[in-house]
């Protein structure tokens, strides 16, 4: 029996993009470079039209449960903010609940807290101390890896609640700032790099 060729599988021969490759674009294309946003000298990449299209959405849940679904993660933490509008997309298609990750004073009963570096200045995350059961598997969700310090802080969190951390997931990773380094050990994803 001969197989036919799949032409998305094999794009070398008619110069096709991947199917992946096709959604990753259609997200590029909808990532906007605000300049000195917050403050002089940094590029922000906006994500606000990538937010209000539903394909880009179903984009998003499809990429990365797709890579974590084998793990079977029983959490997915997101950052605030952006990350909880990605991370409930995402913990849907991984069949996971989500676990928030706040800013200091947005959580009602006893935290855990970690201060972190930004590229712009310094900050801290909080997470109920009783939100994760021991030994649970846990996907951690944010939009932008960049330095890293914000995701470093946010495993810490989590390791402190007693979670596995199965890996982290980006919609945008800056490469250039080598936030990846930061989370040594730990498996990164990201969709679109820059």
């Amino acid at each position: 029996m001969i197989k036919k060729e799949n032409p998305w599988e094999n794009n070398r021969h008619n110069g096709l993009p991947s199917p992946t490759e096709q959604k990753r674009r259609y997200l590029d294309m909808m990532v906007l470079d605000v300049p000195d946003f917050p403050k002089k000298g940094i590029v922000f990449k906006d994500i606000s039209y990538i937010l209000s299209d539903w394909r880009a959405l179903h984009i998003i849940e499809d990429l990365i449960s797709s890579d974590y679904l084998s793990y079977k993660p029983d959490y997915v933490a997101c950052i605030e903010a952006r990350g909880f509008l990605l991370g409930s997309f995402i913990a849907r298609g991984l069949g996971a609940g989500i676990i928030p990750i706040r800013k200091v004073g947005k959580l009602p009963r006893d935290t855990y807290k970690e201060s972190y570096p930004l590229e712009y200045g310094t900050d801290t995350l909080e997470i109920h101390k009783d939100c994760i059961e021991p030994n649970s598997k846990v996907l951690l969700i944010d939009d932008v890896l960049a330095t890293g310090g914000t995701a470093k802080a946010a495993t810490q969190l989590i390791e402190k609640c007693k979670g596995i951390i199965i890996g982290t997931a980006f919609l945008i990773e800056l490469k250039a700032l080598k936030g990846r380094d930061k989370l040594d050990g730990i498996k990164v994803t990201s969709i679109l790099e820059y």
